[in-house]
């Protein structure tokens, strides 16, 4: 088996290299590129031609001054793009609870459930290389998940029952294997949901928060029943962090090697990590102490690296700047490269961000607010009727519970990334910055 690992991280590497060595000939050799070479950073003076009023663009910094003044969160960092070109990008306030720091625009953030799209698309990496497929089952790379039963919602008090198909890749990425968080223990939420929630928490099944292993993880998980049938029903999971150990056991890598591979590396993003190395914490943002979230939340992203081979947080672990992931969503927009790189073809892109939970109980609306259904880990617009945010019919969005956001609004060209450290505000956060963002558009 070992031997297959070995295999399939070096067809990965090669097949990764030459994708982009072959973008590049391409982009040099056609003469239709239009795209620059290189990504810049630099804030166009003329919003205007890019769609933008500079009046309303100038708005936006009052407005964050405004809230980190009401002490919403300590600081900011906004960045607007269309077509490729910054017509906004600002530091705003203080990285540090206690207001001695000023913002930096490289500040560093714990962007939490926006690890969620970044292990997706390395996920579907390895998907175009031929090393899994969307229907495969879990098992064939998970045993310990051989056995899974589910609960019967109906007659809860009956003993679970086997399922009734296997979980699959796919399932994973859209959030319809069954499994449920901790959050599951929410009031509202049926009884015997927060009961099988109730033992997440009991058996620690929270990676990031405590030093197990991938397979500590795995066995305990397996000893407790699904919600529903795989594929029934939509629940924001740990859905996430199974596809992080089964990308580990597909590769022979760790995940963060794997992600820094396929991922970090091409789009040179170059202060996103699974942990914030001491030479760079001075640039860490914080959230209040006074937050009452701030405890919880910061405990499933760990600023040091944890001792031996624990598991990562594939849904909740990483780091990274507003530059690093505008690059990371410039790359979605573009239909999978940047710079001449390409990462995932135009219509793996079109499947990540086409709506995969059509027909199935649940809805992300918790989460992205309502109008949303959900892709290939990430919120897609379904219509503009029902959402409380402008956007665009189609439009893909996914936010962290620490206060960061992100979109990609592929009809009017247009990312736009919000990074802030505030767990209890993060929705009073997300909306404004939608809203500021879109009222600045003037086509």
């Amino acid at each position: 088996m070992q031997l297959t690992f070995k295999y399939f991280a070096g067809v990965l590497a090669a097949t990764v290299l030459a994708s982009a060595t072959a973008s590049n000939a391409l982009a040099q050799s056609d003469g239709t590129a239009a795209k620059p070479s290189k990504q810049s950073m630099d804030i166009s003076p003329n919003p205007e031609k890019l769609g933008f009023s500079k009046d309303r663009l100038a708005r936006l910094g009052p407005i964050f001054d405004a809230k980190i003044a009401a002490k919403m969160w300590p600081g900011s960092v906004s960045l607007v793009a269309r077509h490729g070109q910054l017509v906004h990008f600002e530091a705003h306030g203080h990285s540090d609870a206690n207001g001695k720091s000023p913002m930096r625009r490289d500040s560093i953030f714990r962007v939490m459930s926006m690890t969620k799209p970044v292990v997706s698309v390395a996920t579907m990496v390895l998907v175009e290389n031929g090393l899994i497929t969307l229907d495969d089952p879990i098992e064939r790379y998970l045993p310990e998940l051989k056995d899974l039963t589910v609960m019967d919602a109906a007659n809860p008090s009956q003993p679970p029952q086997p399922i009734n198909r296997s979980i699959t890749v796919y399932d994973l990425l859209r959030h319809a294997a069954g499994f449920t968080w901790v959050r599951g223990t929410d009031a509202g939420r049926p009884q015997y949901v927060r009961d099988i929630a109730k033992a997440y928490v009991a058996n620690d099944l929270q990676p990031g928060v405590t030093d197990q292993t991938p397979e500590q993880f795995l066995t305990r998980l397996a000893k407790i029943p699904l919600i529903f049938q795989p594929g029934t029903g939509f629940e924001y999971a740990i859905s996430t962090d199974v596809l992080g150990v089964l990308l580990e056991r597909v590769t022979g890598k760790r995940l963060e090697t794997l992600v820094q591979e396929t991922v970090f590396t091409p789009l040179k993003m170059v202060d996103s990590d699974w942990h914030v190395p001491p030479d760079k914490r001075s640039r860490l943002a914080d959230a209040f102490d006074s937050d009452p979230a701030k405890v919880a939340v910061w405990r499933a992203a760990r600023v040091d690296t944890p001792p031996g081979m624990p598991i990562r947080s594939a849904s909740a672990g990483l780091f990274s700047t507003a530059q690093d992931y505008f690059r990371f969503a410039q790359m979605l927009l573009n239909g999978g490269d940047l710079d001449g790189v390409r990462i995932l073809s135009p219509k793996t892109i079109e499947l990540m961000m086409a709506n995969h939970i059509e027909g199935l109980t649940g809805s992300p609306a918790a989460v992205s607010g309502p109008g949303y259904g959900f892709g290939l880990g990430l919120g897609v617009r379904l219509d503009l009727g029902g959402g409380v945010v402008p956007g665009s019919v189609g439009d893909t969005y996914w936010p962290g519970i620490s206060g960061t956001s992100f979109t990609v609004d592929r009809k009017n060209g247009v990312v736009a990334v919000y990074m802030v450290q505030a767990p209890t505000n993060r929705i009073a956060a997300r909306h404004m910055f939608k809203n500021v963002v879109y009222a600045a558009m003037t086509r």
